[in-house]
């Protein structure tokens, strides 16, 4: 093993160079990921002429406050409106990558929370672009919360407060229909089916915020978010409606959801009583939530349904 008194001398320029030289390097390549005033935290954009929105609900905002001249980019989430479809699409918000967001040049990012993978998302926080990320409640007040701060992020709080007032009043008109019915439908949101086995949604779930919100109740009970049941937790659930996304996921027949012997074994299964609504509608929780709220009521309940 050499010693380092054997070393050839170095001159004190060519020291500091041999050391100082990797250290430059790292330090401009680390100050482009994390800039002076990174774009973590902020509220408002500086400069919202070209902001890339990540989520459907958060797209429809933007055009529900004709701020959409300022869009550049949406992600595959964000099908509606229909003019929506002729911005580039950077991919599905749950599986982002930086690359593909930074693609477009965007002044401001807009991001629905849960987007991800969480490191694409701790890379785009890290660079110059300023990220906002708006919460998800699924809730009347959830809804009314992401409009506000949408409109904040874009520099037009007073034309956010009048959609937010709108919606207030929608919402709340849409969950009165429901008030007076006795007697509330079991309702089982069914995610997919693969092996014949049942992924369902749980609380603190966009189906679950729904069905709540529609006048139902959620049949599955003792966990969050979207768990694989059991034939017997399905039986003892007993389930008076089946709900699912329609244009979402691998299909499903209702011939194969019925041919389940727990989900046959329900009242659901045995009226074969089973819903399909378009995904984006139904669990966007935005501008479009009061008019889905009543038409999956009316789906529940028919003629109960009050205007």
């Amino acid at each position: 093993m050499r010693s380092f008194l054997n070393m050839p001398a170095l001159s004190l320029p060519a020291v500091r160079g041999s050391i100082l030289a990797p250290m430059i390097g790292l330090s401009l390549a680390f100050a482009t990921l994390q800039p002076a005033g990174a774009a973590e935290g902020v509220a408002v954009f500086s400069d919202p002429s070209k902001v890339a929105a990540i989520g459907g609900s958060i797209t429809e905002i933007v055009y529900a406050l004709g701020e959409e001249k300022r869009l550049v980019a949406r992600d595959s989430t964000s099908n509606y409106p229909k003019a929506a479809l002729d911005l580039p699409d950077v991919g599905y918000m749950r599986a982002l990558s930086p690359e593909g967001v930074l693609s477009v040049n965007p002044t401001g990012i807009l991001a629905v929370q849960g987007s991800g993978p969480r490191e694409a998302v701790d890379v785009l926080k890290k660079t110059s672009i300023p990220f906002i990320e708006v919460p998800e409640h699924y809730s009347h007040e959830g809804i009314l919360e992401k409009v506000r701060i949408v409109g904040k992020a874009l520099g037009v709080d007073a034309k956010a407060e009048v959609l937010a007032k709108e919606l207030d009043a929608k919402l709340t008109a849409a969950e009165r229909r429901t008030a007076s019915i006795k007697e509330r439908k079991r309702v089982l949101f069914v995610l997919s089916v693969q092996g014949g086995k049942i992924l369902a949604a749980g609380s603190d779930t966009a189906a679950d915020g729904m069905v709540r919100l529609a006048g139902g109740v959620n049949a599955i009970e003792g966990f969050s978010g979207y768990k694989q049941l059991s034939d017997e937790a399905i039986i003892t659930a007993g389930p008076d409606v089946i709900l699912m996304m329609s244009n979402a996921g691998p299909p499903v027949s209702d011939d194969e959801l019925f041919g389940n012997p727990s989900i046959a074994s329900t009242p659901a299964g045995a009226a074969r009583k089973l819903i399909r609504i378009d995904g984006g509608y139904l669990l966007g929780f935005g501008p479009r939530t009061a008019d889905a709220i009543h038409d999956l009521a009316v789906s529940f309940y028919g003629a109960q349904v009050t205007d």
